[in-house]
Parts: C-alpha cells; structure tokens; sequence
C-alpha cells in the first residue's frame, strides 16, 4: 500500500487513526505534523504534543516533534498523559495541540487527536482534509525545513491539570464515598491518583479508591481499555459489590470517556449522567448570576429524559447530530455551557468546550456525595425511560434496509434526517411514546439502532420491529 493510500485510510472523520506500522509510520506523522503546524499558522509559535502508554506512541510524538519543529514551531512535549491533558494545555497556553491515542482500539492500532488553540476541533471539514493533503505533498516531495527551525521542549501539567479540575468542583463537603475504579491500563492509571487522591499533591478527599489495572500498559493484558462493550465492565461490576463500594468509575484507554456503575453492580446509562452534570451546571450558572439563555447540548441519541431536565430547570436544550469536532463547534456556536453524548463523552464550556470524562466524574461524585439515595435510585430518577442501547447489524445492502425503513414508516411516526432516520410515535394500543435512530456506519456495512420507548414494552416492541426491516433477508 503507497503512502497516499494510507493516508486517505487512516485519516477519519475527526482524528487520525490506523495499525501501526502498515499504515501509521514515523514518516507519515513527521508529514502530518508538518501539514498540521502549516494549517493552523503555529510556525514561530508554540505546538503542545502527548501522548498515551501505547507502546509505539513515545516515537510517534518524536516523529511529530521532528516534523513540527522543521515547519517552525515550539514543541511543548508534555509527555505521558490523558487526551483531556491535551485539551488544557491547549486551553491553558492557547496552544494548537496533537495526542497520540488510539483511545479505546486495540494494542495494534493508534492515531492522533487534533485541536486547533484553546482546544478547539478539527474535523475533515474543518481542517483535517487540508492536513491530510499537505502531508501527501511532504511525503511526496520532502519537508523543507524554515529559516529559523523550532525547538523542543518538555513541561508538566499534571499537577495543574489535576488542581484545575478541583477548582471547577468542590468535593470537599461530601460524605465518606468508597469507590472502585477501572482504569484499564490505560492514562486513568496516571489521572485518577492524581485528581481524586493525593499523588498531584493536592488535599485528601473524603474518598476511598480501590484501584483496578491502574498500570499503564498499552498491550492492555486484562481486557479492551472500551467501557462501552459491556464484557469490558464484568470486573468492574464484580469489583463493586465485593467491596461494598457505592459506586464504579472506568475510564477508556485515553482517559477522556468515563462509564459508572451503581452500588449494585448495574451500569448507569450515559444519559442519566448527562442529565444530573446539566442540571448542576444549569443550577450553578444561575447561582452565579447568569441570565437569559442558558443553552445545554445534547445529542439525538441521548434519552428523553435528558431534553425533559433540561428544561425543567429553565434552559434550553440543543439537539445535535453525533460527533465529537462537531459538537465542540455547537458549543462554541450556541454558548452552551455544557454538551453530552450517549457515548459518555462530556463536553464543558468551562474547559473550552472540550469534553472531559474525568470532569463528569467529579461531578457525579458531588452529586451523589451530597444526597443519602444509593446511586442506583438517583439515577433512575433521572432516567425512567428504556433505552436499547446500541445495536450494530451487518448489513450487505445499506441503503435498501434504510429505504425498507423509511417505507414501513411512512405516516406512521415523525421523521427526521439530522443524523441518520430518527422515528417518533406511539404505540396504537396504550399510546406509550417510542422513538428509534438508525444510522449508516462511515466506515463498515453496518446500520447502527437506537432506540427508546416510554416504558419496557414500548422500546422492545419497536425495537424488534426495526431489526426485522434491517436484518431482512
């Protein structure tokens, strides 16, 4: 496979990512790096660099170092850390930024996170096209070094990082919580002691960790560093009731997504997360002193109920499409002062509108820190409805089972196209509300479904119904 081909491979809709080796190489992310800093106007100005424990990623973020510094600019190498790290230095020093991750991808597989200064997105639209198409020329013709080639140098933000998050949260009033925590050998292993213990050498917190897989290992030796696949869970859950904990947080490899379970064992949908992080922020604004609008983001695939508390505590919820650089733009676009996908990825106008797994944690250990209800009560109260969760099927014909779909609908339900087929209707016999998604994957032969139904026999009832149109031979 050439150079060019890889490229167009490995470089996606929001980041970069690919097997190491076959696709990704030192010499294509010496080219990347230089069509990065090229793009974003960073010669003569600083370029913040991480990366995570994967095994290739330490040459990696040298190759960037090397192809940034002969476009001209200052390398700020900050060394092992989350991808969230990344996004405040970026926000911090007003900085472009790159971080080696493959996130939750397997040991064979890393990538690079893009993001312009004040940790902005990059996504193909906005940036990472033009990045991708310099590179095809610096692989093609070389990288010619500027007059004045930039260094490299190395600094520290954990500490801030971690003293950063506490000023945005205050944990010290809270009773006495035990908790389990998963890090999966991945970046949590470095944050978690850091934020929730002592390790940064901030104050003690009236928390118990019990640490599981907090080495960093990027060959991932006990399971998949994905909390969204639930076999990725099992010692979690496990871990929580043997211990008594209240409550269990796992973090994916790159530390930016963090999953919770209840004091029972049961994972708690991403959605009730959302909700409990928007009413406290739409509750602490407001104490603050705000006025007017205050806009909450939610994507199409979150639960009604995220909408509904939005807007029962006066805000305004904004329905998005799905999409990490996309809903970083929605932020910056609509002011909002907060953002949740259904694929726990957080998003906080005050860490410039990046997303943050460990912020939200913070939060859901203030929330249920402060109130005497098992987490399993508290957040069933803010999610009542049934949710499927994401259902993938191999298709062979893509656009005929979503033409299947649209035809069996028709006039049944409300249809839109923000982001794939989304369905809203009732059930004939006991009128319960029902919604669906149906989404094209980008990059497989696969239709994605969500749904959700007012009660259990709603969600399963159109469910099913879905998957027979889908699956249709």
């Amino acid at each position: 496979m050439s150079a060019a081909e890889s490229l167009h491979q490995i470089v996606k809709a929001y980041d970069v990512r690919g097997l190491v080796g076959s696709q990704l190489t030192a010499e294509a992310v010496e080219a990347l790096a230089a069509g990065f800093v090229d793009e974003v106007g960073a010669s003569g100005s600083e370029v913040v660099v991480g990366h995570d424990m994967r095994d290739s990623s330490p040459e990696f973020a040298a190759a960037f170092a090397r192809g940034a510094s002969a476009r001209g600019a200052t390398v700020v190498s900050i060394g092992l850390c989350s991808t969230d790290e990344t996004y405040f230095a970026s926000g911090r020093y007003d900085a472009p930024a790159a971080m080696f991750t493959a996130s939750h991808n397997p040991a064979t597989y890393n990538g690079i996170k893009f993001s312009r200064a004040g940790a902005q997105g990059i996504s193909l639209d906005t940036g990472l096209a033009a990045i991708r198409d310099r590179a095809l020329a610096y692989l093609d013709g070389g990288i010619p070094p500027v007059a004045e080639p930039g260094a490299v140098i190395e600094r520290d933000v954990l500490a801030e990082y971690a003293g950063y998050l506490r000023e945005l949260v205050d944990l010290s009033g809270i009773r006495p919580i035990r908790i389990v925590v998963d890090a999966g050998n991945g970046m949590g292993g470095m944050t978690v002691p850091a934020v929730l213990e002592t390790a940064a050498g901030l104050p003690a917190l009236p928390i118990e960790v019990i640490p599981l897989y907090f080495e960093l290992d990027g060959t991932f030796p006990n399971h998949e560093a994905n909390p969204l696949e639930p076999a990725n869970l099992v010692d979690l859950q496990r871990a929580v009731v043997e211990h008594g904990a209240d409550l269990g947080l796992a973090f994916d490899g790159d530390a930016d997504r963090c999953f919770v379970v209840d004091e029972l064992g049961d994972a708690v949908d991403p959605s009730a997360i959302a909700a409990i992080v928007a009413r406290r922020e739409i509750r602490r604004v407001r104490a603050a002193g705000e006025t007017g609008q205050i806009n909450v983001i939610h994507n199409l695939l979150t639960s009604r109920a995220v909408p509904e508390t939005i807007e029962s505590e006066g805000a305004t919820p904004v329905r998005t499409r799905v999409g990490h650089s996309l809903i970083k733009d929605r932020m910056r676009e609509t002011g909002a002062i907060f953002g949740g996908e259904h694929s726990a990825h957080y998003y906080f106008r005050d860490f410039w509108g990046a997303d943050n797994g460990m912020l939200a944690a913070l939060h859901a250990l203030a929330e249920f820190g402060h109130q005497a209800e098992p987490l399993s009560v508290l957040s069933k109260a803010v999610t009542p409805y049934q949710l499927s969760g994401e259902i993938n099927s191999v298709v062979e014909d893509v656009p005929a089972a979503y033409a299947r779909i649209v035809e069996d609908f028709q006039g049944e339900g409300e249809l839109d196209e923000l982001d794939g087929l989304t369905v809203r209707g009732r059930l004939a016999g006991d009128g319960a509300w029902w919604w669906f998604n149906v989404r094209p994957s980008n990059t497989e032969p696969f239709l994605r479904l969500n749904a959700e139904g007012e009660d259990a026999h709603a969600m399963s009832i159109i469910r099913d119904r879905v998957l027979a149109l889908i699956r249709q031979a």
